[in-house]
């Protein structure tokens, strides 16, 4: 047992560390100041918000530990030269203040809902990373009437959807870590109270550490184009991401029958972290899909 504990420590050590490299290297992108920002009050807490650009709206929702310029920093200054861009900091992450409120992904699609009511959005396509997607998947199963399009980069909307080894991965996370990486730094430049940090941490593995399911009725049941991208060895079960694109209509033979409003991409070589480094190919994509 200690053997397979010290396994499961060292694969959370090296993702803690891809995530790292990943936060630094967006560090250096050439930020972009938004247009406005603030707080939305929001089923009892506040959550942070920036808006850029204009044109038809699309939320942004980052992945667990990260804030909106962790994750978007290469993205929104690309995306803003034609769209609207609407980025959150979910609980307790980055500019929003630590909240002892229970996380789960119904919650934090409701919060993105009240968001968008208090920048008067009705509707809006919507992408999410990681974490991010399991809350956007939430999302459209919740609210359909809000959302335009969908857009789920290497995520999944249950805990089945990850191979055993993340999920196993998942229960050895600690706090300690956390130390000394940029995704601490990160948190200290713009944590409204900085002595919150290890709390942040104890709520965010609890939560990773809880099993979830949208429910494969409702994904089938979701009449939106929806677009899925995936690294090919970033953790996801490909077995599983494939019997959700058919629960979205995909997986058929286009040739035979007309082609599905959803579509799938595998990015070749690429893990859960440095699948959000290839900015050119992601980008190419969601133009191609949302436009």
């Amino acid at each position: 047992m200690k053997n397979i504990s010290r396994f499961s420590n060292s694969l959370v050590a090296i993702f803690i560390t891809a995530i790292s490299l990943f936060t630094a290297s967006q560090s250096i992108a050439q930020k972009l100041k938004p247009s406005s920002s603030g707080y939305a009050p929001v089923n009892g807490i506040k959550v942070y918000y920036e808006v850029y650009g204009k044109g038809k709206p699309i939320v942004l929702l980052h992945g667990a530990f990260y804030t909106i310029e962790m994750n978007w920093a290469e993205l929104i200054p690309e995306l803003s030269k034609t769209r609207k861009v609407i980025a959150i900091e979910m609980q307790g992450h980055g500019h929003s203040p630590y909240a002892d409120r229970k996380m789960d992904i119904v919650t934090l699609a409701s919060d993105v809902e009240q968001v968008m009511n208090y920048l008067k959005v009705d509707s809006a396509d919507v992408a999410g990373y990681s974490m991010g997607g399991s809350v956007a998947y939430q999302f459209a199963v919740q609210f359909p009437k809000r959302l335009k399009k969908l857009v789920i980069i290497s995520s999944t909307y249950k805990s089945s959807g990850w191979l055993s080894v993340v999920n196993d991965a998942f229960k050895d996370f600690k706090p300690e870590f956390f130390d000394n990486t940029p995704l601490k730094t990160g948190y200290e430049a713009v944590a409204p109270d900085k002595t919150k940090w290890r709390s942040f941490l104890d709520k965010m593995i609890t939560f990773a550490g809880e099993s979830f399911n949208v429910g494969d009725s409702n994904i089938a049941h979701i009449a939106l184009p929806v677009l899925l991208i995936a690294g090919d060895n970033d953790g996801l079960d490909k077995v599983e991401l494939m019997k959700t694109y058919q629960l979205l209509g995909g997986g058929i033979v286009a040739d035979m029958a007309p082609m599905p409003k959803s579509q799938l991409a595998i990015v070749p070589s690429q893990g859960h972290v440095s699948l959000m480094m290839q900015t050119k190919t992601i980008l190419g994509y969601l133009n191609g899909f949302l436009k």
